[in-house]
């Protein structure tokens, strides 16, 4: 197990440099310069000159491989340049930024699950039930409905019947935690349903899957409680594919965030890489892509870890 998360950890830095490359490389593809956005866009009224002027303080119109070069230098020293647009160092963008949506996403994880596992397990016990039935319906229009519009439907909902509406002042759960948890409990709920949906559906499946195998027979028969054999015997085996996608789940709540930070205020990283790829603030939207590319690959390791943790026949050659 020790050799392989070394072999593991070993891959990070290959893995965060294709990130990186695809990420500032991407930006360069796509039309836009964010010289020309900053004199105003394309009707702005600016000269040539103006425009080397702005190019010449941003760096870019130096070759594309010293551009590269220097950023990722900067990342290893720690440095991950300057925002182009905000006039402030990215690392303190991600700092006043990046906790709103981590809060956002582990609440929207933590409430997802919470009502998702309970609820397959329960759809699995009592298959073919009234209430098996609700929760597929349920789950169904989960996965089913996109995630901005469940936002959109929940704002207009809160809006016109209980005159909620997003907070223009966000407080940080430091600051105020009952204001904070007020604020993130909506847009959490909205951007949990899928996840809750789909992870409920998954352990429904694998339940019944494994409510059939022999073992569980012959704990029955032993005499066994109908609640020892659910979550002793039938629970620990069926979840192993749950934490596969719970993990993956976490990674892709930090995407699915971008529109709900839009929907109900939150200023958190999602909205702000929105805001900078419109604006073109490569230094941004690069150093956005690959932390996440980093959550990504932590989460990847931590589920293999919890495989072998809850399987001990899992070996790791």
């Amino acid at each position: 197990m020790a050799r392989y998360i070394v072999q593991r950890l070993l891959l990070f830095l290959p893995t965060l440099f294709l990130a990186s490359f695809l990420a500032f490389g991407i930006m360069r593809i796509l039309p836009g310069d964010p010289a020309i956005a900053m004199l105003g866009g394309a009707e702005g009224s600016f000269t040539q000159e103006d425009l080397e002027v702005v190019r010449t303080k941003l760096g870019t119109n130096r070759p594309l491989i010293v551009q590269y070069g220097d950023w990722v230098g900067g990342m290893f020293r720690g440095d991950f340049s300057d925002s182009f647009f905000f006039r402030v160092p990215v690392s303190q963008l991600m700092k006043d930024r990046f906790p709103a949506s981590v809060e956002l996403a582990v609440m929207a994880l933590l409430i997802s699950n919470a009502v998702a596992i309970p609820l397959g397990i329960l759809s699995a016990v009592k298959q073919d039930s009234w209430m098996d039935r609700a929760a597929t319906i349920f789950t169904v229009a989960g996965v089913a409905l996109p995630t901005f519009w469940v936002g959109i439907l929940m704002l207009f909902v809160l809006g016109n019947y209980f005159e909620w509406a997003p907070a223009l002042n966000y407080a940080g759960f430091f600051e105020n935690p009952g204001r904070n948890l007020s604020q993130l409990i909506f847009p959490a709920l909205a951007l949990g349903y899928f996840n809750t949906a789909f992870v409920a559906r998954l352990t429904r499946s694998s339940m019944l899957e494994v409510m059939r195998e022999d073992y569980i027979r012959t704990a029955r028969s032993k005499g066994l409680r109908e609640l020892i054999v659910v979550t002793r015997h039938a629970l620990k085996n069926a979840f192993l594919p749950v934490i596969t996608v719970v993990g993956f789940q976490l990674a892709r709540l930090f995407g699915g965030a971008v529109v709900i930070e839009k929907i109900f205020n939150v200023p958190g990283v999602g909205s702000l890489l929105v805001d900078s790829v419109l604006i073109r603030d490569y230094p941004v939207v690069q150093t956005i892509i690959l932390l996440i590319a980093l959550v990504v690959l932590l989460l990847n390791l931590v589920v293999d870890l919890l495989y072998g943790w809850l399987n001990p026949r899992i070996r790791y050659a």
